[in-house]
């Protein structure tokens, strides 16, 4: 014997609720799975979401490429340093009226010196502004990448959302049918029974309700997959319904 269903209002507010199936006697009370709003649900699928992690880190890599380049001609200044430590010959000259005397003197001594060079390389003169201008580009080509990102999972998002939530509705539209075919069904079979109504009739009432029935494990299926293909693009669960009959 199928037992008689009843099912609440759609909602769509929070995650705490789940469907409570309980069976007493013939009669099972359903209460429906309720949503987060979709705007929380969108920031977790994009938090969620690995290519948006992805771009975000190129967007990182681009910025730091765009950081090298501008301070690429730090590359061309430097600082030189020379130490020396030896004997060397050291020349004096001295100068009289009318003649020059030119000396040598051999000593061990420590020489050093140091200084500041800069390099102007023609090629990163011409090209400077065009590398940092390309680097700049590249930084904002990731941006744009990143926000069509964060666009598609908005759209799956919704999409699937709102698939759910039809899901959820045909669930309960199918939940109703199933109940009044349940309840029509027990009085065929007491009509039956008492041979108020002929085999034919009780066949075919038979019948209808066993479609009935299958057309409600069809929606309960579907509602199944759709809930679960939101979990996965969200990155977590709601509390999952009990549907399964006991």
């Amino acid at each position: 014997m199928l037992s008689i269903c009843c099912c609440n209002i759609v909602k769509a507010q929070t995650s705490d609720s789940l469907y409570d199936k309980k069976v007493t006697g013939s009669l099972l009370s359903t209460t429906e799975v309720d949503f987060p709003p979709l705007l929380d649900l969108i920031d977790s699928a994009i938090k969620h979401n690995a290519m948006v992690g992805y771009r975000g880190q190129e967007i990182a890599a681009k910025k730091e490429n765009l950081k090298m380049q501008q301070n690429y001609w730090l590359r061309n200044l430097g600082v030189q340093a020379d130490t020396r430590y030896g004997t060397f010959d050291n020349f004096s000259s001295t100068a009289n009226t009318g003649s020059t005397s030119l000396q040598s003197v051999t000593s061990r001594q420590f020489n050093y010196g140091a200084g500041v060079y800069i390099k102007l390389p023609v090629f990163d003169v011409v090209n400077r502004k065009t590398q940092i201008k390309q680097a700049k580009a590249e930084v904002e080509q990731s941006k744009y990448l990143q926000q069509a990102q964060h666009d598609e999972i908005k759209q799956i998002v919704i999409k699937q959302y709102e698939d759910v939530l039809l899901r959820q509705k045909l669930l309960s539209i199918k939940s109703q049918n199933l109940g009044s075919a349940a309840v029509n069904y027990e009085m065929v079979e007491k009509e039956f029974s008492n041979g108020l109504i002929p085999i034919a009739e009780y066949v075919r009432l038979s019948d209808m309700t066993s479609r009935i029935k299958a057309e409600y494990e069809m929606a309960k299926s579907d509602f199944i997959v759709a809930k679960k293909l939101l979990e996965a693009i969200v990155g977590f669960l709601f509390k999952n319904p009990v549907l399964s009959e006991k």
